[in-house]
């Protein structure tokens, strides 16, 4: 892991000498990168890793200052790349001051700590960008005027906000790929991990290129906060399951309200617009073929989630019935009671012949005569 001190140093460029120092690979790769700001040969290609690219300055008329908005282009994967290296940088922090330190007070079995590992890393996530995408929609009227999803379509142009969030998005999910190798990730945990990762990138930066998609990403993010932190405090104490009846109602919420905003975005206020048409220069894909391509892509993603979470409720249900019939077996079931000795049989004959054994063989003789 980086930034942590080992004893025993791996060959160098070996497997554990990256994953133990990727972190510091990462940084200085990054500081290469900000050390390109101070030539005036490198800057020109450095501020097209670090700044965000393609703005536009526009005159309003109920505004006075001009207005700098942006769009997307190609230059963007380079900015994308560079916040992903950050990402693995800030992943690397919370792992070593935050989660280890914890983990070594709760001495977690070797499954319940990879997935502490990843809650934790999930949860302050999840909760960083809930607060920073609640921000702008309030500050945007989002949240009150829905409508803006598809009312002036095609929206070509961003607030410096919103685009960074989406670059942001995107990098930290693409850095989730490479953190499989890093945190040595089980292979039966690999798939499951995958799986959301590439749904991650893959609505997230279709949500980008149409732009319709920052009002559905802040209520998820509340729900699979919630869901993170549920589990954070049950690896801490298992009898602290409360958040999880929480997070099951709102899951179940957040999925409807996604379907309806989809199936209102894409179903009646686009096809009423003005501008249909596809057009890549204008940023338009206002087209049946892709406006039913996006619904079908997220009511899918929608099906998926609400069937494994039926199948988990489900699992639960049978755990919980299983351990309730165990104990009320275990109550109805006649205690032992303890056996009374009985009494010896024969008892004055076998104290004779006890006695008898204890004479000695000259008594017997005497006897006998």
């Amino acid at each position: 892991m980086g930034f942590r001190k080992k004893n025993k140093s791996p060959p160098v460029l070996s497997h554990e000498f990256v994953i133990q120092n990727h972190a510091d690979m990462v940084s200085c790769l990054a500081m290469i990168i900000l050390l390109g700001l101070m030539f005036e040969v490198t800057a020109k290609f450095a501020i097209m890793f670090i700044t965000v690219q393609y703005n536009v300055t526009q005159v309003l008329d109920e505004k006075i200052e001009p207005v700098n908005l942006y769009q997307y282009g190609p230059k963007d994967v380079a900015t994308v790349f560079f916040y992903l290296l950050i990402a693995v940088i800030l992943h690397a922090l919370i792992q070593e001051y935050i989660l280890d330190k914890m983990n070594r007070r709760l001495h977690l079995s070797k499954t319940k700590h990879s997935k502490f590992n990843e809650s934790g890393q999930l949860a302050a996530f999840y909760l960083f960008s809930f607060i920073w995408g609640c921000s702008i929609l309030t500050a945007e009227d989002f949240a009150t005027n829905p409508t803006f999803l598809w009312e002036g379509y095609p929206h070509t142009h961003m607030v410096f906000q919103v685009k960074f969030f989406y670059i942001c998005q995107i990098a930290y999910w693409l850095h989730a790929l490479p953190e499989l190798y890093f945190q040595k990730v089980r292979k039966e945990d690999i798939p499951r991990q995958l799986y959301y990762i590439c749904l991650y990138v893959v609505h997230i930066t279709g949500a980008y290129v149409l732009k319709l998609g920052l009002m559905l990403l802040v209520p998820h993010y509340l729900v699979e906060l919630l869901f993170h932190a549920s589990r954070l405090f049950y690896f801490s104490d298992e009898n602290k399951q409360k958040g999880f009846t929480l997070w099951a109602l709102l899951f179940v919420i957040a999925r409807l309200l996604t379907l309806t905003l989809s199936v209102l975005t894409f179903g009646f206020g686009l096809p009423r617009t003005e501008n249909q048409g596809f057009s890549l220069a204008e940023g338009n894909f206002n087209v049946l073929t892709i406006r039913m391509t996006c619904l079908a892509a997220i009511c899918l993603t929608q099906a998926w989630m609400m069937w494994k979470f039926i199948n988990f409720q489900l699992k639960k249900w049978r755990e919980h019935s299983q351990n309730q019939a165990s104990k009320k077996k275990a109550a109805v079931s006649p205690k032992s009671k303890p056996h009374k000795r009985e009494p010896a049989r024969g008892g004055a004959a076998n104290g004779v012949v006890k006695s008898d054994e204890k004479t000695s063989p000259r008594a017997r003789k005497a006897k006998a005569s």
